[in-house]
């Protein structure tokens, strides 16, 4: 089956506005009060530009287009060289990743794939291993680590991204007609909800801001 260039992908990365992002990590932060809110976001943050970090260094990615309207983020990620675009759509994280697919694709793209914005241990390796293989199909995806959920979807040229994310993604991704990848991957596929979750892409290896902002804290991956 022909392959198109790797260097022809387009990483779509979605952001929340920090108020509403990640909830499911306040513990972590709940017992420090007002510096505990400021504390939650650095770590949002941090996720985030570790994510587009290592997006940006992968072979296989010409780009990284990050949707949001939350100015702090925007800043992070323009900061390590990524582009940016507002959620126009505002509809929920499905119609913001087609929203970014057509501006990427506007631009020039003719390969876009979404990516999680919580994946502290992602690689650049594995990301270009995921994308290579994702190249063999019009519509690829990585599940998460649980198999339920989804990490990256990819949509080669003429393929429509049609994102389903949400509840039980992996399997709503399958049947849209996307194909499973069956790498390894585990930083690609370990994204972050919970303190668990952190703790074990912490034993896998956090990327630079992670590890300098947890570093700073009480909290302990183990």
């Amino acid at each position: 089956m022909h392959q198109w260039s790797v260097q022809q992908w387009s990483v779509v990365v979605p952001a929340k506005r920090l108020v509403s992002a990640k909830t499911r990590l306040t513990p972590l932060t709940s017992g420090l009060g007002a510096a505990g809110t400021a504390r939650h976001e650095e770590l949002v943050l941090a996720l985030l530009a570790d994510t587009v970090a290592a997006a940006l260094a992968a072979d296989a990615v010409a780009g990284v287009l990050v949707v949001t309207d939350e100015p702090r983020a925007a800043a992070v990620v323009g900061a390590l060289g990524a582009a940016t675009v507002g959620d126009e759509p505002d509809r929920g994280l499905n119609a913001a990743l087609e929203h970014g697919a057509a501006h990427a694709r506007r631009t020039g793209a003719t390969a876009v794939a979404a990516l999680s914005s919580d994946l502290p241990a992602l690689r650049p390796a594995e990301l270009t291993a995921a994308l290579r293989a994702a190249a063999a199909h019009p519509r690829a995806f990585a599940a998460d680590a649980a198999g339920t959920g989804t990490t990256l979807l990819c949509a080669g040229p003429g393929a429509a991204l049609d994102p389903r994310f949400g509840r039980a993604s992996a399997t709503a991704h399958a049947a849209s007609g996307a194909v499973p990848l069956g790498g390894s991957w585990p930083g690609l596929r370990r994204d972050v909800d919970t303190p668990a979750d952190l703790r074990s892409a912490a034993r896998l290896g956090l990327g630079p801001r992670s590890t300098d902002l947890l570093s700073d804290t009480l909290w302990s991956p183990r």
